[in-house]
């Protein structure tokens, strides 16, 4: 019994092992996903958007009744004494102490005030559900960054990738050429200086590949982040992603339509702009009148023993109630609702310019982006016929200096000028797709990257 349960244990300890070191492939789309359902910061604004919503309702409890109850129990161990004249019939003029109250005093009483007339109150109901929209926006804008920040850096670490591929290539290419050379070198067919070189040419790529290792490393690390996923889990993206980069590179170019009002940023500042004129309008309400209505019932026991709950003989109970308007008019507070108006107005003009300032802002990204997209897309042509004939020199070259009529300086120009090129296209495609996510943001689309 005691082996099975080991073996069992063991068996369970491997399979959790196994399961937390399985590499998970990652499209867009499921990083996406993953992203909106992890990230902290988005959690984080999503629990403001609650917060507001709370708000919202401490608000409306202005306008409602209030209601409150209050019970009391006091026991007046040394009474309060009162002196009165002409108690003593013997001598008026003689000054008597004597104690007031009862031992004992019981009150339970209830309490409700309602606005009548607020304006304030009033105003505050309107700012707080425009508050409501305000947190949502801020929710929309942040899942916005979430998805465009992690595209980002997925375009990002699949271009490296495919560097780290053209690294491995070109390392492979020389590490054949330098046991060629070597041997050639052995046999007295080839001088130091060409095995020398060749070495040289291997040793900086295979620093490059250590470096773009460190690079890719910390991408992952930064994406991993950005979605919200532990850092020790193993990701892999899909092999035909870069593919299908080039396949959508080589369309038409979608422009898609720009409208500023699409934007979140546009809505945000619009709304911000209602909530100050609703700070404004709840300032102005501070010059109205207020009419509140009250109302007070009360049940007050009284006795000099503790017997009044049990019904003895001498406690002494009896109720009171009031009810009542109450009327509030504001006359002067030294300039002070004044100056709340006026610094509205001011913070209003701010946000008159903070909104130009976004406009020309979004408008000019629009621009740059459209801009980068257009040249990317003509680079990206430029740069794949200029890899296709970096290859075709290169192999030419390489088969020449098999054949002794090309030398090792040539190869090795050839074989870097293959690599630059082989880079400069995917750096374009990569500009191309963080263009291409400009240009969806600036439409208000970043969404769509989910489908």
């Amino acid at each position: 019994m005691k082996k099975w349960i080991v073996s069992f244990l063991f068996l369970s300890a491997t399979g959790i092992f196994n399961a937390s070191a399985q590499t998970k492939e990652l499209s867009l789309q499921e990083a996406l996903k993953y992203a909106l359902a992890n990230n902290q910061t988005l959690a984080v604004t999503r629990y403001e958007e609650r917060i507001g919503k709370l708000k919202t309702e401490e608000v409306r409890a202005q306008a409602l009744p209030q209601v409150n109850a209050t019970g009391t129990l006091t026991d007046n161990i040394k009474k309060p004494v009162m002196a009165l004249s002409g108690m003593d019939p013997n001598d008026p003029s003689k000054t008597t102490p004597i104690e007031i109250g009862t031992t004992w005093n019981a009150s339970a009483s209830a309490e409700l005030r309602q606005q009548i007339y607020n304006q304030s109150v009033f105003t505050g109901l309107k700012a707080a559900r425009a508050g409501e929209d305000y947190y949502r926006l801020q929710t929309q804008q942040t899942t916005e960054n979430v998805i465009y920040n992690v595209s980002a850096q997925y375009y990002d670490l699949i271009v490296k990738r495919e560097r780290m591929k053209t690294l491995e290539s070109n390392i492979d290419k020389l590490t054949q050429l330098v046991q060629t050379t070597q041997s050639q070198f052995d046999n007295g067919l080839a001088k130091k200086i060409d095995l020398d070189r060749i070495k040289v040419s291997l040793v900086n790529y295979q620093t490059q590949k250590s470096q773009l290792e460190n690079q890719l490393k910390s991408g992952e690390n930064v994406l991993k982040q950005s979605m919200g996923m532990p850092i020790e889990t193993q990701i892999a993206l899909p092999v035909l992603a870069l593919s299908e980069i080039e396949e959508k590179a080589a369309g038409t170019a979608d422009f898609g339509n720009f409208n500023l009002a699409n934007r979140t940023e546009t809505m945000l500042l619009n709304k911000t702009e209602e909530l100050q004129q609703f700070q404004k309008k709840a300032y102005q309400a501070e010059y109205y009148p207020t009419l509140s209505l009250s109302g007070q019932y009360s049940y007050n026991g009284i006795s000099n023993k503790f017997d009044l709950f049990g019904g003895g003989k001498t406690d002494f109970w009896y109720g009171a109630a009031n009810i009542g308007l109450t009327l509030k008019i504001p006359i002067f507070d030294g300039f002070a609702r004044r100056s709340r108006v006026q610094s509205a107005n001011v913070v209003l003009e701010q946000i008159g310019k903070r909104k130009e300032l976004n406009r020309l802002t979004l408008t000019g990204a629009f621009e740059n982006a459209r801009l980068s997209l257009l040249n990317s897309l003509s680079t990206i042509k430029r740069q794949k016929e200029n890899v296709s004939l970096a290859n075709e020199v290169y192999f030419s070259t390489q088969n020449n200096y098999k054949l002794g009529l090309a030398s090792l300086t040539d190869l090795l120009d050839s074989e870097t000028s293959l690599a630059e090129a082989q880079n400069s296209y995917n750096e374009a495609l990569l500009t191309y797709k963080l263009a291409e996510l400009e240009l969806i943001k600036s439409n208000g689309n970043l969404p769509s990257l989910l489908n």
